[in-house]
């Protein structure tokens, strides 16, 4: 059950960045965020601004070909782009769990795709909306998710 939701609108993808670099701030260890929106939504330009404020120094593009890239920042950040897989079965003989339960960071495109894997506490984040305009709605399911969301509230 969503307890807690934000939504932000943005006109440029700097603004839909800058509102992922505000939640990479504020999440914590063993954090799970689920992206779900149409193709070129901007889930990797977003997850380009959570990976910023998480600290990550190298730039952040989508896996689409390796399913996960593994960055460092001020917590091990684990990028995963699930547009091609095949079922949730090719998910855990990657090894989903030990990320999703670990203590870094999951930020997960296409997590639709994942939706029986995922922990049942994660932050889970729509976008949609066109061109340079979306819209995002963050929701908080489980106490550590609404916790992010809070700080993300306090700015």
């Amino acid at each position: 059950m969503v307890k807690e939701t934000i939504t932000f609108h943005t006109n440029t993808p700097e603004e839909t960045e800058s509102v992922g670099e505000r939640i990479g701030q504020v999440l914590e260890s063993g954090s799970v965020v689920a992206l779900i929106g149409e193709l070129g939504a901007g889930k990797t330009i977003l997850t380009r601004g959570i990976a910023r404020g998480l600290g990550v120094p190298d730039l952040v593009h989508s896996p689409t070909f390796t399913l996960i890239h593994e960055h460092q920042g001020r917590l091990p950040v684990y990028h995963f782009d699930l547009y091609r897989i095949g079922s949730t079965q090719e998910l855990e003989d990657l090894g989903a769990e030990t990320y999703f339960y670990g203590d870094g960071v999951c930020i997960v495109e296409w997590a639709e795709r994942a939706a029986s894997v995922l922990p049942p506490d994660h932050v889970e984040i729509r976008i949609s909306g066109n061109d340079d305009r979306r819209t995002l709605e963050i929701h908080a399911y489980g106490p550590v998710s609404r916790r992010i969301i809070e700080r993300v509230k306090a700015g």
